[in-house]
């Protein structure tokens, strides 16, 4: 049996979110993104072995990791307004002792999985376009192996993740008015 709960987040609850996302970063900011990375690293590990999760959490793990995958790869170039972003998500999901602690039973990470939901929902298309950068320089270099121009290979790569960033930045904007709504940063 499943049971859906749903949840209606208020201006008033997203300030809230708000709130605790920016004292996270806050008590990091002398933190380098290297470090932080390591943490939330080492946390999903943790997490990962400490047994049998609920689901709510672990469909959210391949989530994560798949922001740090992003935030990590040096060909893609993270803009640094999105780095920000991530680096703040990550900070609060790697603090155990965030809105709720996350040593309570079923419901500690509850408050950490609507933030990572709140940051997926307003990265959709930095996630979309990253999909699509992937895809191109994994295409791309199936279709040179081992006969490749490192030039041509980092001019082409470059083309494309240029382009790739600017259709990011444009549904960004199309979607400003929907964000202002129920933007989390």
């Amino acid at each position: 049996m499943t049971l859906r709960i749903s949840l209606d987040l208020t201006d008033r609850d997203l300030e809230f979110f708000r709130d605790a996302l920016k004292k996270s970063r806050m008590a990091m900011r002398h933190a380098e993104e290297d470090e932080i990375i390591d943490a939330i690293t080492t946390v999903l590990a943790q997490i990962k072995n400490s047994g049998p999760l609920p689901d709510f959490i672990n469909r959210r793990i391949p989530d994560l990791e798949a922001m740090t995958d992003l935030f990590h790869d040096d060909e893609w170039q993270l803009p640094l307004e999105d780095r920000e972003q991530l680096l703040a998500t990550f900070i609060y999901f790697g603090d155990p002792e965030d809105l709720i602690p996350d040593d309570i039973p079923g419901i500690g990470y509850l408050d950490d999985v609507i933030m990572i939901e709140l940051l997926l929902r307003e990265m959709h298309h930095v996630r979309d376009a990253y999909e699509d950068f992937c895809s191109y320089r994994r295409d791309y270099d199936k279709s040179h192996p081992g006969e490749q121009d490192e030039q041509l290979r980092d001019k082409e790569i470059s083309i494309k993740r240029r382009q790739l960033h600017a259709r990011m930045q444009r549904r960004k904007a199309a979607d400003k008015t929907l964000q202002k709504q129920a933007a989390l940063w």
